[in-house]
């Protein structure tokens, strides 16, 4: 049959190129094809450097178009035919089976029986990206003609084949970018906290020193207990202060060991220690022109309260290894609950750097002292925690819950409120609220692991993590596994549980739920 080249690059042209999905490319091409030539399946293959593979990306035949993912390894000796362009830009094999190359992606397409094929290599700006596989069933199945005629599609084979590798990286790329920035958005909400919850009510003063120090760079120190917020309220002092377009750099100066924190504050130089590779910034040079949050300032030994003590008074230091001061402008915001007058007193905090955190103190007060912003607060979290857990049944309170939330003590502050409602979620599994473990009559001492009284020593560890096991069955009716199940609430695997039960001497199984 008499064939117009011309005319059969362009149709074969505007099939192969019309489409950035490679199946439906492959399949448009594969249709066209049949009435010229007499085959049974194209593959679209590209190759892998990195992976040292041939990669088998979509295929057509018959039974219509359809995209492929199979990889096979080349083999040590092919490879080095490879990468020295030792390969012809287009190979007739009419036994491929018998064919080294043709054996290897007729592997990677997965074909065993007899088999012809033409290969055509596809090089895009002096690269080669990978090939063309036209196959038939059987040997000798193809001629000269056949291969004259498959050599004028090259060029748009390699078009298609290039843009949708572009198209994939591109999509991938997107994926990635949406996933990095749910993940940033995470974790900045980590970082930076959320909204101050009470700012009308329990914490109207501390909202209102913070709207006065905020435009200042004075040293902030942040008082009271734990859980109450305050890296909340440090967040809001960077967020309206002149610095906002500055990094909030986060430190945590209790969770750091004692050998690492110099570095992790003040970096180090390259070669300084064993496994200092390479410069490192420390958390104050990641703060210049921003605010830096120390919570937990108490923590701090004697020696690195000299250094920042330096940072503040001259607004620089040394980095670990290096004989040159790094200067910085930096905001420090610090935290603790600890009582640091007494720390001084007992020469365990040092006096001058003291006076100089001291400047504008501002106290958080514990939840107990603002009740009020309760019913605010659970709101909150109760939206916190239904998008967090995967959405559902919107949450909602039972009668007299809370009353309980509102006559507990709260000895964990708002943390112990959020962890609270988080628990209650997944009991309830989509039933009201209820909370109740918290005893309103008992002011939230009973059944809970804060349960002694105000005057009575500290309870030993053991009894502490004894009674907060034995409250947690007592909710879930002795139950251990499952999502209602203690370790569920307590968030431990199961068999660790038991584990812990067994040596405590708590029952469980048939005779905790007869008890």
């Amino acid at each position: 049959m008499s064939v117009d080249e011309k005319e059969f690059f362009r149709e074969a042209t505007i099939r192969i190129c019309g489409t950035l999905d490679v199946e439906r490319a492959l399949d448009n091409c594969f249709s066209y094809l049949k009435a010229f030539i007499d085959l049974d399946t194209i593959y679209l293959h590209y190759f892998d450097p990195q992976q040292a593979s041939t990669v088998v990306l979509a295929e057509a035949g018959h039974q219509g178009g359809q995209k492929r993912d199979v990889a096979v390894a080349i083999e040590p000796e092919l490879m080095k035919i490879i990468k020295h362009n030792e390969m012809p830009d287009l190979q007739l094999m009419n036994r491929a089976n018998n064919h080294s190359i043709g054996k290897l992606i007729l592997q990677s397409a997965g074909v065993a029986d007899p088999c012809s094929i033409i290969l055509m290599r596809l090089v895009v700006d002096d690269e080669w990206l990978g090939g063309v596989t036209i196959a038939a069933y059987g040997w000798d199945r193809f001629t000269e003609n056949d291969l004259a005629l498959i050599s004028h599609l090259k060029v748009p084979f390699g078009i298609a084949l290039a843009n949708s590798r572009r198209y994939q990286e591109l999509l991938k790329l997107k994926h990635q970018l949406a996933d990095d920035k749910e993940y940033l958005r995470h974790e900045l909400e980590k970082q930076t906290g959320h909204e101050i919850i009470g700012q009308d009510g329990g914490l109207s003063l501390v909202v209102e020193q913070v709207y006065r120090v905020a435009p200042l760079s004075t040293p902030v120190l942040l008082l009271g207990e734990t859980g109450v917020g305050k890296e909340v309220i440090a967040n809001t002092i960077h967020r309206l202060s002149t610095r906002h377009n500055g990094n909030f750099i986060k430190v945590n100066c209790g969770a750091i060991p004692e050998n690492l924190i110099d570095s992790e504050l003040f970096g180090h130089e390259k070669g300084a220690f064993t496994g200092a590779v390479e410069r490192k910034r420390g958390r104050f040079e990641r703060a210049h022109q921003g605010s830096i949050f120390l919570d937990e300032i108490g923590e701090l030994s004697m020696d690195m309260q000299v250094r920042l003590l330096r940072v503040l008074q001259e607004q620089e230091f040394d980095l670990v290894g290096a004989d040159k001061s790094v200067r910085v402008d930096v905001r420090v915001v610090a935290a603790t609950h600890r009582d640091l007058a007494a720390m001084v007193a007992e020469n365990r905090f040092r006096e001058d750097l003291y006076f100089r955190l001291t400047v504008f103190p501002v106290y958080v007060p514990p939840l107990r002292e603002r009740k009020e912003d309760i019913p605010a607060l659970t709101q909150h979290f109760i939206r916190e925690k239904h998008r967090q857990l995967g959405g559902g049944v919107y949450p909602t309170l039972a009668p007299g819950a809370l009353e309980r939330l509102q006559a507990y003590d709260w000895p964990g502050n708002v943390r112990e409120l959020e962890n609270a409602i988080e628990r209650e979620i997944i009991i309830s599994a989509g039933d009201p609220l209820q909370f109740k473990h918290l005893d309103p009559q008992n002011r939230g001492k009973a059944g809970h692991p804060h349960s002694a009284g105000e005057n009575s020593p500290p309870l030993p560890l053991n009894d502490v993590v004894y009674r907060h096991i034995t409250s947690v069955l007592e909710q879930t009716g002795g139950k251990v596994d499952g999502t209602d199940g203690a370790a569920a609430v307590l968030g431990v695997n199961p068999s660790t549980l038991r584990h812990k039960m067994r040596k405590m001497g708590i029952p469980f199984g048939r005779k905790q739920r007869a008890g």
